[in-house]
């Protein structure tokens, strides 16, 4: 190509080189949002206090690989560990998703007396449990969980439905690790079960309320 067919090809426009940015970014966005990073909302006091009612949350899809798959180390993966907090699909209806921690991999021995539980015969150290939160009547077990299921449970345990009402939780229907809170505001335990005209309200009342109710301090922080 001459010096004159170079300047002959005409420069590309700043709309086309937006456009081209903007393309680019929503792919990025959306491999991002299908096979890395999901966000999710916390709606009950399940998991105090390591998560709250209102916080949101980045879940890592890719941290334990594929369900079936070998997790690759060299790929940033590895398998799923005990005290890891993790969003699943709800076993009794797939349509919903669940965060609990995970306290039972599979071939443990779990148990649960007076509210502590033991793991293969040994008591577990629970620092995320809070006194407040600890469930002293609660008996569990002992049950082995089977190959490719996990044993969790709410760090609230005095007001958590886990596993020990419904059961394991298979390997498939585990979506990935919580990991992060990218934002945080104190609405009302119940405001998930809002719908209608009482969802618009809702909305309205976290507008007007989100300097004072937004839980500045939570934001950008990490789940232990």
């Amino acid at each position: 190509m001459t010096a004159t067919d170079q300047q002959a090809v005409p420069p590309k426009s700043i709309v086309r080189e937006y456009f081209e940015t903007i393309v680019i970014c929503v792919m990025i966005l959306l491999f991002a949002r299908g096979f890395v990073f999901i966000q999710s909302k916390i709606p009950t006091i399940s998991m105090l206090e390591t998560l709250k009612v209102g916080d949101y949350i980045l879940v890592d899809r890719w941290l334990y690989g594929a369900p079936g798959d070998t997790p690759h180390w060299w790929l940033g993966q590895r398998e799923i560990r005990r005290g890891d907090v993790i969003v699943f699909r709800f076993p009794e209806d797939t349509d919903i998703d669940f965060v609990k921690r995970v306290i039972g991999l599979p071939g443990d021995t779990v148990e649960m007396r007076a509210g502590v539980v033991y793991v293969n015969g040994e008591p577990l150290e629970e620092p995320y449990v809070l006194p407040e939160n600890f469930e002293p009547n609660a008996y569990w077990g002992p049950k082995v969980v089977p190959a490719d299921h996990y044993f969790m449970l709410g760090d609230n345990r005095d007001d958590s439905r886990d596993s020990r009402a419904w059961g394991f939780v298979p390997r498939s229907l585990v979506k990935g690790r919580a990991f992060f809170i990218w934002f945080s505001y104190k609405e009302d335990p119940d405001d998930y079960k809002r719908v209608g005209i009482e969802r618009l309200y809702s909305i309205a009342k976290k507008i007007r309320y989100f300097p004072t109710r937004t839980r500045w301090h939570r934001i950008f922080s990490r789940v232990h």
